[in-house]
């Protein structure tokens, strides 16, 4: 049935409006942050005078410099070594005969209902009997295992819908399981495994609870963590603490500008057949 074009119009239309919805925060707050330090601005009232300095002002005072290298380091901690137990849990559970991967698959769905907030306590007294408080290490090493449910079942979704004409072919020409995996499926699995990558980068730069409480020093945090110390110190300036806020944001809008396509393109993955 062809899409007439007044319906095409209308969506359109109504996409239109929801971005201005969402936009409307960031404007907000672009708005604000221009505003002379220490004053309330009124809503989205343009100031007398652009104060552009805010933004070196709080990059200086927060000491972001150092807080974007914990987040890097974090992230390097994180992102590949989440990515690379995923993709061969998922390989497993989802293409090979593994024995117990249905109990294994339902283990990890369990672990999907586990809230961060619900584990918390004892995490802190595992982490300081490690000796990792106050390190990078008591946001790494808990992110990892805290992701692995959904990245194995993201991963999972994946290979489970890989045609099996493919392994059977690579088989009959000697191909070994590891060279299945590499040399087959590893390339035909980019998309899911690009977007898994943006999923894990946004929710490790985001993550804030652990990184306030198992890590005192702000510098040792990620950026969203930082957040907090630095709301601390300039919770009554308005224009700087919102000019703080669109510099964590900034890189988390680049990587999701950059890597769009790919994301998009791992979640229509399966949902159109040629």
């Amino acid at each position: 049935m062809r899409t007439s074009t007044r319906e095409v119009l209308l969506g359109r239309a109504i996409l239109i409006f929801v971005m201005l919805i969402t936009l409307i925060p960031f404007v907000t707050l672009f708005v604000t942050a221009l505003h002379a330090p220490g004053t309330y601005p009124n809503g989205l009232s343009l100031p007398e005078e652009f104060h552009w300095d805010n933004f070196v002002i709080a990059f200086q005072s927060a000491n972001m410099a150092k807080m974007l290298t914990s987040s890097v380091l974090i992230e390097l901690g994180v992102v590949p070594i989440s990515l690379l137990i995923a993709t061969l849990a998922g390989f497993a559970l989802g293409h090979l005969e593994v024995p117990f991967r249905r109990t294994l698959f339902v283990v990890f769905v369990l672990g999907l209902t586990l809230p961060f907030e619900g584990i918390i306590v004892p995490l802190y007294y595992q982490v300081r009997d490690y000796g990792f408080l106050n390190t990078q290490w008591a946001i790494i090493l808990p992110l990892i295992g805290l992701f692995m449910p959904f990245a194995v079942m993201w991963m999972r979704a994946h290979f489970v819908n890989m045609p099996q004409d493919l392994t059977e072919a690579a088989k009959v020409d000697g191909a070994s399981t590891w060279q299945l995996f590499w040399r087959v499926h590893v390339p035909l699995s980019r998309p899911a495994i690009a977007s898994l990558a943006i999923l894990l980068f946004l929710w490790t730069w985001n993550q804030f609870l652990l990184a306030i409480v198992l890590v005192d020093d702000p510098t040792k945090r990620t950026m969203a963590g930082a957040l907090g110390a630095f709301q601390g110190q300039w919770g009554t300036d308005i224009p700087l603490l919102c000019a703080g806020s669109l510099l964590i944001l900034t890189p988390v809008l680049i990587v999701f500008l950059v890597f769009q396509r790919q994301f998009v393109a791992a979640l229509l993955q399966g949902a159109v057949k040629g």
